[in-house]
């Protein structure tokens, strides 16, 4: 037996010798450990992976920390229709960090076209003027750059807005969602990373607010974390990519004032959405038990939060 092959068996017999103890404690039997086992290998293997790194050439930053992931093919699939939600609520140039950055967003789109996308649509419900938002922002000049008639920037459609019950919202029952976004096969959700004066911050999972219709005010009276986890249950993104470049540390949602922006050159992306929002919030020195919703969304079973059992790639 070679050098190796002795040290795997070490380790396979002290991990039996550890299991066997932790099954005494616990008062196991051997079946008992035998059905602790695979659910232990299990929980090992599903760790979630937040995919993160720095680079000033933002379309190859995009590039790499998705293929981290297993790249844009595990998300989109060919024929699929996909829609990617940036932030685009403020009437902001980019270097102000209260929108998505628009080079973001466009290598985003790139990557679901060259997955085979069959349709990309990018779209917002903005505070400010929709028009000068979709362009101040530089987003929709970004994504028409790129040619494809597969790649539509759109307006919101009021006469788009359904009904939803949500079975499993704890604080909202009901509210009505964007058909679209509904019935994409893909859901993109790409926040700018920012603080908020109400939600403290502004990430992934708040960011599903620009794909809801209503009085929207509304969800701020109460418990705004809890609304927001309760919309998540029926907007669950397939894949978070956190616009970092900017960090926006004050005077959020809009800002306004480049003294308020720190820049990182940052980009971090997750299938888990909770993960990828706890891994953001720990750019401005929070945990993600700080931030009500995504604390709530820990709760309800959508995600890890603690850092600590996800994987984090830079790369």
């Amino acid at each position: 037996m070679d050098m190796h092959g002795g040290r795997h068996m070490e380790r396979r017999a002290f991990l039996k010798r550890l299991l066997a103890a932790a099954a005494l404690a616990l008062g196991l039997d051997g079946l008992g450990l035998q059905s602790l086992l695979p659910r232990m290998a299990c929980a090992a293997k599903d760790s979630p992976l937040v995919a993160t790194g720095t680079n000033q050439d933002y379309g190859r930053l995009v590039t790499e920390v998705i293929s981290a992931l297993g790249g844009m093919e595990r998300f989109v699939k060919p024929g699929s229709r996909v829609l990617v939600k940036p932030n685009m609520s403020w009437d902001r140039r980019p270097e102000f960090g209260a929108t998505t950055h628009p080079l973001v967003v466009k290598r985003v789109v790139e990557l679901c076209l060259e997955a085979g996308a069959r349709e990309v649509t990018v779209m917002d419900r903005p505070c400010n003027d929709e028009r000068r938002c979709y362009q101040e922002s530089g987003v929709q000049p970004a994504v028409e750059a790129i040619g494809s008639s597969r790649a539509k920037v759109k307006h919101v459609n009021s006469r788009l807005f359904v009904e939803k019950t949500m079975p499993r919202g704890v604080a909202l029952k009901r509210w009505d969602f964007y058909r679209e976004a509904l019935e994409a096969e893909a859901l993109i959700i790409a926040p700018p990373a920012k603080q908020h004066g109400s939600a403290r911050l502004s990430l992934g999972m708040k960011n599903v607010m620009g794909l809801v219709g209503g009085r929207r005010e509304r969800l701020h009276v109460g418990d705004l974390h809890q609304h927001i986890a309760d919309l998540n249950t029926v907007l669950r993104a397939h894949l978070t990519v956190i616009d970092a470049t900017r960090l926006l540390t004050a005077n959020g949602p809009s800002g306004g004032n480049l003294q308020d922006v720190r820049v990182l050159n940052r980009l971090a992306a997750s299938a888990d959405p909770v993960a990828a929002d706890s891994y953001a919030a720990s750019l401005f020195g929070l945990k993600g038990g700080d931030i009500g919703y995504i604390q709530h969304a820990y709760q309800m079973g959508f995600g890890e939060m603690d850092l600590t059992k996800v994987k984090v790639v830079e790369v």
